[in-house]
């Protein structure tokens, strides 16, 4: 793991911590639950130099249901004014915020984790949502 690829599993980690995750370590093949600051600075601390990785959702875990409610309830199209230009729909910066705020809390790999090896694909229940 390259030193750009532990600061971005680190902070994409510490944005976690609130909601709770769950990591594979692998030098004794043992999945570990991350619920506080102190679990995860005690983790860390433990695993200092050992190979784990986070269980994440993939974006394409997402169901029907909270793709539409959310993205409805976020993302609400804003008609801006350009001048010039004319109207053109633009999102609300705030919804933006939320919705991440949201895909972490609901543990989904928004930074492309899994693919890169970084992160492990959650198990169906893992994450009981």
């Amino acid at each position: 793991m390259t030193k750009e690829e532990k600061e971005l599993l680190l902070i994409d980690l510490c944005g976690r911590i609130p909601h709770g995750f769950i990591v594979h370590r692998y030098s004794d093949n043992c999945d570990i639950s991350i619920n506080s600051v102190d679990d995860f600075a005690h983790f860390l601390e433990y695993s200092e130099g050992e190979e784990f990785k986070p269980y994440l959702r993939p974006m394409s875990s997402m169901t029907f249901e909270e793709s539409k409610h959310k993205l409805s309830k976020f993302f609400k199209v804003i008609n801006t004014k350009i001048e010039g230009v004319g109207y053109i729909p633009t999102l609300n910066s705030i919804g933006a915020i939320k919705y991440i705020d949201w895909l972490i809390e609901n543990h989904f790999d928004y930074r492309g984790l899994i693919p890169m090896g970084l992160a492990l694909e959650a198990k169906e229940g893992m994450y009981k949502i």
